[in-house]
């Protein structure tokens, strides 16, 4: 079991099972949500989400069709998103997580549109586009 929460404790989640490996987004969108150069999620099965608190708190933004960006609104901390292209599967935002994680990352996607003055500096695959993974997280 894995815990976490947002910044200011009012959501709380556990996620259950292993987790899957960190997927690191430089897409315009997920830099413009998170104020940072990039995302870092992790794919969940929506059924391994419990919420321990703070479910019926969550905001959600539709920052392009089928696609929900869900956050605290007392903190503002992003929580995770969720497209209709992916049905039943969330993708948590992996700073929320607490403690030491049982997973790394996988690879940098959207690096097309990266930010300019970061440079990625590990040797992990990097696309031009969209990471499709062979299953469906």
């Amino acid at each position: 079991m894995t815990t976490g929460s947002c910044l200011c404790g009012d959501v709380k989640f556990e996620i259950e099972g292993e987790l899957a490996p960190i997927q690191i987004c430089h897409c315009a969108q997920c830099r413009k949500a998170q104020g940072s150069a990039f995302v870092t999620n992790i794919p969940v099965e929506e059924s391994k989400l419990n919420f321990i608190t703070g479910a019926d708190l969550l905001s959600s933004f539709e920052s392009s069709p089928g696609k929900q960006r869900n956050f605290c609104p007392n903190c503002g901390s992003p929580v995770y998103s969720k497209t209709v292209k992916i049905p039943g599967v969330v993708r948590i935002r992996a700073g929320l997580l607490d403690g030491d994680l049982n997973t790394t990352p996988i690879c940098h996607f959207y690096v097309s549109s990266k930010a300019n003055w970061l440079a990625i500096a590990d040797d992990l695959p990097q696309y031009s586009g969209a990471y499709k993974p062979s299953h469906a997280t």
